[in-house]
This record gives C-alpha cells, sequence and structure tokens, in this order.
C-alpha cells in the first residue's frame, strides 16, 4: 500500500536527466558541413560556459531568432551555440545559395570584443572569412537582390557599425596644443572586420542588382543619421570608407537627397556654434564639394542659405585649419556656380578674418585669391573699398608671411587687373601701407616685393601715384604735429605733477616714509 503511494509521487530528476534537457534545449547553428550528413551531432553540441565566445549584444534586437537565442539562459547557466563555418557557396546547389547567405549573414551579426586580441581568436577568424565570402558573393552576384536579402544585409551592417565612439575628437586635441602631425590616430581594434562590413555595404550599395525602390525601406532616414554619426570616429580609414559610402548612398537614392544635406548642416551648425568638435569636418565637406559642383542653375535659394549659413562661419574655429582646403574649394564652387555670389562670399570672410592668428590669416589670403580668381570686376567693385583696407593691414603685418602672402596678389593676372581697372580707388588706399613698407618693414622679401608693387602703381599712372605722395607727406606731417602736441602735453602734465609733489613733500614725506616702513 505504502509502496504504491510512493510510487505515485515525482521522482527527483537525475544528473543524467538534467543534461539531457539542457542539451536538448540549446540553440544550435545550421550545420552544412560534411560532419552533419554523417550523423554528428555538432550542430546540437553546446560549448562549456568557460570557453565560450564574448559576444556584444547591443544589437541583438535586430538579429534573426538565432542570434537571439545564442544568449538564452536555461536554469541559470548561459547557453551559446557553437560558432562554426558554413560551407562555401560553390558547394551548395543554387537552389540553396539565398538560403545559405543569409545564414552566413546572422552568422556575422555576431560582434565580438576585440579590446582583448586573444580571445575567441578561431571564431573572429571564421567572421571574418564569412564576410569576404559575402563580399564575393555581393560583388558577383547576377540577379537583382530579393527584398528579404536588403534587410538583412542592412541588419549586418547595423549590427557591426553603428556603436558609441568615445575617442576624443581631432580638434580638442588641436585646442589643447597636441601636435596632430606627431600624433598617431587612433585606431580601431576590430578594424579587421569593421573593413569589410564597410567593403560588403559598399559594393551592396553600388551593385547594378540593389534596387533603389526597395532598398530605402531599410536604408531610411533613421539608418543614414546613424551613419552620418560615424563621422565622428578618430579612426581615418573609417571616415574614408563613410566618405565613399555616402556619396554612393547620395547618388543612388535620390529620395533622400535633401535629407542628406540637411542633416549635414545640422552636423556643421553644432560644430559651430556649439562644440567645435568633430573629427569628420572635412570629410564631410568633401563630399559636399562633388554634391556642389552637380547644382542645377539658378542655384535653388536653399542653396544659397547653406553658403551664408553653414559654409561661411565655418571659418570662424580656430581649428579651421584641419578642414580649411575642403572648405575653401567648396566656396569657391559657389562664385563659380554664381558669379554674384562673390560680394556675399568676400564680406563673410572679412567678417571672421583672425586678428591675432597669423597662420590662419595666410590661410585666408590663400581662399580669397581663389574667390577673386572667380570674380568678375561688377561683383569685385562692390567690395573692393572693404577688402583692400584689410589687404592694406596686411601688407603692413609685422609677421613677414601674412605681408609676403598678401603683396602675393599682385601676381595673379586676373587680380592685378581687376586692380588695374580700379585703380583710382585702390592707390589711395594701400598706398600709406606700401611707403610704410617701403621704409621701415623689418623684412628685406617684403621691402623688395613691396617696391614692386609701388613700382606698377607708378608707372601706370604717374599724376595719382605723385599726387597720393604728397597727400601721404601731409598726413605723416599731420600725424607727427599731432604726436608732438600730445608729447609736449604729457611732458607740461609731468612737470606740474612734479611741482605739485615738491610743495607738498614736507607733509607727505612722513606719510610716505611710515608707508614704506610698513611694507
Amino acid at each position: 500500500m505504502i509502496k504504491q503511494i510512493l510510487g505515485r509521487l515525482p521522482r527527483k530528476p537525475s544528473k543524467s536527466a538534467d543534461k539531457d534537457v539542457l542539451r536538448g534545449s540549446s540553440p544550435s547553428l545550421p550545420n552544412f558541413s560534411s560532419n552533419s550528413r554523417n550523423g554528428d551531432s555538432q550542430s546540437s553540441r553546446v560549448m562549456n560556459p568557460n570557453s565560450q565566445p564574448t559576444i556584444l549584444t547591443s544589437g541583438l534586437d535586430y538579429v534573426s531568432d538565432y542570434t537571439a537565442n545564442a544568449n538564452s539562459k536555461l536554469n541559470g547557466n548561459l547557453v551559446s551555440p557553437v560558432y562554426e563555418a558554413l560551407p562555401s557557396f560553390k558547394d551548395v546547389p543554387n537552389s540553396e545559395k539565398q538560403m545559405l547567405l543569409i545564414r552566413k549573414v546572422n552568422l556575422c551579426c555576431i560582434v565580438f570584443d576585440f579590446t582583448d586580441p586573444m580571445k575567441n581568436l578561431k571564431e573572429k577568424d571564421i567572421k571574418r572569412q564569412t564576410l569576404l565570402e559575402l563580399v564575393d558573393y555581393v560583388t558577383s552576384a547576377s540577379g537583382k537582390f530579393p527584398e528579404n536579402v536588403m534587410q538583412e544585409i542592412t541588419k549586418l551592417v547595423s549590427i557591426n557599425l553603428f556603436r558609441n565612439l568615445t575617442s576624443p575628437p581631432r580638434e580638442n586635441k588641436l585646442l589643447e596644443g597636441i601636435d596632430l602631425e606627431e600624433e598617431e590616430p587612433v585606431m580601431d581594434p576590430a578594424w579587421s572586420h569593421l573593413q569589410i562590413v564597410y567593403e560588403l555595404f559598399l559594393r551592396f550599395v553600388s551593385s547594378p542588382e540593389t534596387d533603389a525602390k526597395l532598398a530605402k525601406r531599410y536604408i531610411d532616414h533613421s539608418f543614414v543619421l546613424r551613419l552620418l554619426d560615424l563621422f565622428d570616429s578618430e579612426d581615418p580609414r573609417e571616415r574614408e570608407y563613410l566618405k565613399s559610402l555616402l556619396h554612393r548612398i547620395y547618388g543612388k537614392f535620390m529620395v533622400h537627397r535633401p535629407f542628406v544635406r540637411k542633416a549635414i548642416n545640422n552636423i556643421f551648425y553644432q560644430f559651430i556654434f556649439e562644440t567645435e568638435k568633430h573629427n569628420g569636418i572635412a570629410e564631410l565637406l568633401e563630399i559636399l564639394g562633388s554634391i556642389i559642383n552637380g547644382f542645377a542653375l539658378p542655384l535653388k535659394e536653399e542653396h544659397k542659405l547653406f553658403l551664408v549659413r553653414a559654409l561661411i562661419p565655418l571659418h570662424k574655429p580656430k581649428c579651421a585649419a584641419m578642414y580649411h582646403q575642403q572648405l575653401s574649394y567648396c566656396i569657391t564652387q559657389f562664385v563659380e556656380k554664381d558669379c554674384k555670389l562673390a560680394d556675399t562670399v568676400i564680406r563673410g570672410l572679412l567678417k571672421y578674418w583672425p586678428i591675432t592668428n597669423s597662420s590662419k590669416e595666410v590661410m585666408f589670403l590663400g581662399e580669397l585669391e581663389e574667390i577673386l580668381e572667380a570674380t568678375q570686376p561688377a561683383e569685385f567693385q562692390k567690395c573692393m573699398d572693404p577688402l583692400f583696407r584689410q589687404i592694406s593691414r596686411c601688407l603692413n603685418s609685422s609677421h613677414f608671411q601674412v605681408a609676403e602672402r598678401a603683396l602675393f596678389l599682385w601676381n595673379n593676372d586676373h587680380i592685378e587687373s581687376l586692380i588695374r581697372q580700379n585703380y583710382k580707388v585702390l592707390l589711395p588706399i594701400i598706398f600709406p601701407a606700401l611707403e610704410r613698407n617701403t621704409s621701415g618693414h623689418w623684412n628685406k622679401a617684403v621691402q623688395s616685393l613691396t617696391q614692386n608693387v609701388r613700382k606698377l602703381f607708378s608707372e601706370h599712372d604717374p599724376e595719382l601715384f605723385m599726387e597720393c605722395m604728397k597727400k601721404f607727406e601731409e598726413d605723416e606731417a599731420k600725424e607727427n604735429e599731432i604726436k608732438s602736441k600730445q608729447e609736449a602735453m604729457w611732458k607740461r602734465l609731468e612737470e606740474v605733477a612734479s611741482s605739485k609733489a615738491t610743495s607738498s613733500a614736507p607733509v607727505l614725506l612722513p606719510h610716505m616714509i611710515l608707508g614704506q616702513t610698513s611694507a
């Protein structure tokens, strides 16, 4: 009777039964190897928890059921699948290649930790080889990619590329006085995988087999924003890939073009007016240079506003040297597209002209020369007065490179032609600077160049030159007279002050002595 009652009670499961339940519940990676055909149950093995791969799970909400189950828990034990290589595409029939492609993509959705280079070496190499196979497959594709493949590839890209960037921007280092030419750029330790993911996505976007109408469902505004965030990476190799990738996306997905321009605008606004810290301004400007080159004429008001509100204020930050070459190209493209913008651009340049930064001033003069080359006489006349007042100040700069660079403007045939056409206005403005340089500048090269420019004006119109000389001498005489009067006045004040001090000396002397003693 008692045995019958005890027989009906549930039995405590044995340890071997626990192992059977664990083994039967573990997720497994589909295995196409020959071992699985021979009945080997490797696809359902569970790796030892102490030797499982280190997997970053930040993007697991995007992955398939297989990858989501990779970190599932059962009875408090972490269960991880076997990470094994899948067969090559050439080893399976054409009917199974698409399914194999998706499985390979899912395999590459697992992100490994590269902070420890000795961890999971086998698994990292398997993933790298699989990514290379995917690149070859996308490159040699002979039919349109179906929608599910597009979805899986963009998912793979999102999980592997979109991450938090923690390195300090290059501009921040520049402001802190770090020499960037000697500083080694920070390289991402995961680049061996990231590079192949970038190459895969670049070839996918460039492929004629990628239908833009279908792909735009997955390469959407949110995706583009995340991609733009990566331009702040300190790794120059990554920024170079991003530059090519964004350019291809801009060319292929016409529907995204206004959004891309607006998003880049916002990055510039934040950089100019808030942080002055970003690693990818030069690369973004390089992309914009080719975009501006393709603008249709007449220019839209949107594009002109972009020039005034974003490009011209980019001259303001202290770290403008990091991207000035690309910025100058964009500005010049606008002037070449619409010559009427020359006045706006030159006045904008004068607004942000540096006062105490000589190297930046040399850069501005170089950019000014490129802009003036594309400037027509009518536009030049609108801004020549404030422009040459600034050039006059540059001629008298004590920094010889600034003065020298300003004098080199006369070596440009187009600029010299513009000056000759308006010499009656310009000579009186710059004549005092030329005369002061001839007699008083410390650098002999600057003196020599100044004499050459002075000679050009004297030969072109001797009468006007003599008038300017006469006026300069009169102004100098007046200035000397005012200066002598000021010196005489100060001398009288000093005499009055000393006489009053002498007359009140007996009263003040004891106090002064006490004050000195206490001090």
